[in-house]
């Protein structure tokens, strides 16, 4: 199985192919700008030190400050980090803010540490990379095992050094200079998309199964089912439970917190492979890259897929779907929501001015429907078959392409 940097770089050359996208400016995007790999010991609880290792790759900021999470997972490697950077650039690019991409990750395990180890595992991050990073150049925020609190320590590193800065780091706690509806705004932007894309496609009685059942997939399935959607199956990593005649959200995050897994709570209790294959009219991979991949893509009975995870359809998986009929709304469209709310964190910061979190939801609506909007009049328009995930990328590298000749062209 392809790794998640050459999926990425597949679906470059797929979308370059049939786009006829200039070829010197797909060569700009087929490699990160920076990378920063930093290698720093912590004094751990027990008096040890112990060394760190971590990443910061800055992939493109031809439209803007270099935009993306910083992830907590025993998993973090250079692959990974480099691809999510590549997908922020576009990401950014699609939702039409004036941000690049970006991407930074630690190798570790937060379940081992403690909140002390964690403090100062996040502070010494900072100190070896605050050089790289800044308001108006790199502005990191949170993103898996990571919280609005592990932000704020990193923010107060920077500010050590640099003085005040809250626009630094994104995704801080409100009562810190962080903005109204941040946490629900992945979530909720994968919300507003998947309504755009239930109208453009004339669904009813839309039943949704979720895979992932984290912030992310809990607040989407949450706000699905308050906008009236029935959920008939969500899972975490231990299992699933399937309802045909829907689940509460809140009620099965309520059981998984007292019982740890959302297994047993209503219904049938099912696997994650088999939440996979329910026929459903709207599929939601929020957990794992390659959950849907060529052993199982022909199994899929769902019509649309959306992608809250990054990459949850492999590169052969996608082919399949897109000849079965499948809708798959990628992620670089799908979970856009967390980083149009980070960029208006960012200019709240900038200004001293804070909006409120009814603001802060329609202009998010605003723009994952024009992005949705942008990417599916592509779709449609184009004179050969095209899916989704290309019309998104073609939109994205459009609009990079763009920035990046202006930018030639003023350097003379």
């Amino acid at each position: 199985m392809k790794t998640a940097f050459e999926n990425y770089l597949t679906e470059l050359e797929k979308t370059a192919e049939l786009m006829k996208l200039d070829s010197e400016i797909i060569a700009v995007m087929r490699k990160p700008q920076r990378t920063i790999i930093v290698n720093f010991p912590v004094k751990m609880d027990s008096g040890k030190l112990r060394t760190f290792t971590g990443y910061r790759v800055q992939f493109n900021n031809a439209r803007g400050p270099f935009k993306g999470g910083i992830r907590f997972h025993p998993n973090v490697n250079l692959d990974e980090v480099e691809a999510l950077s590549a997908w922020m650039a576009l990401k950014c690019a699609i939702v039409n803010i004036p941000m690049g991409g970006g991407k930074g990750g630690i190798t570790l395990n937060s379940k081992e540490l403690s909140r002390e180890e964690l403090e100062r595992i996040s502070r010494a991050f900072i100190r070896a990379i605050h050089e790289n990073i800044g308001p108006d150049l790199d502005i990191p925020a949170p993103d898996v095992y990571t919280t609005p609190e592990i932000m704020n320590w990193m923010r107060d590193e920077y500010e050590k050094i640099h003085g005040p800065s809250p626009a630094v780091i994104t995704g801080k706690p409100v009562d810190k200079q962080g903005s109204f509806g941040r946490n629900e705004a992945t979530g909720r932007g994968g919300l507003f998309v998947l309504q755009e894309a239930v109208k453009a496609l004339d669904l009813k009685d839309v039943k949704i199964a979720v895979q992932g059942f984290g912030n992310v997939g809990f607040i989407f399935a949450k706000l699905a089912h308050e906008a009236g959607f029935k959920i008939v199956a969500v899972s975490d990593s231990k299992g699933g439970i399937f309802d045909e005649e829907g689940i509460d959200p809140v009620e099965a995050m309520n059981w998984k917190k007292t019982q740890g897994s959302v297994v047993g709570c209503k219904g049938k209790d099912i696997t994650n492979e088999e939440l996979l294959k329910l026929d459903v009219d709207v599929l939601v991979p929020a957990a794992l890259e390659n959950a849907i991949n060529e052993e199982n893509a022909d199994k899929i009975k769902a019509k649309v897929i959306l992608e809250m995870a990054n990459g949850p359809v492999s590169c052969k998986a996608d082919d399949v779907l897109h000849k079965k009929g499948v809708q798959v709304i990628p992620d670089i469209l799908a979970n856009g929501g967390g980083v149009t709310v980070s960029y208006f964190e960012w200019l709240q910061n900038k200004a001293n001015k804070y909006w409120s979190e009814e603001e802060v939801n329609e202009k998010l609506k605003e723009k994952m429907v024009a992005a949705f909007k942008d990417v599916y009049d592509l779709s449609c328009g184009c004179d050969f078959s095209c899916d989704l995930r290309t019309a998104a990328y073609s939109v994205a590298l459009k609009r990079i392409e763009r920035a990046i000749k202006d930018k030639l062209e003023k350097q003379g």
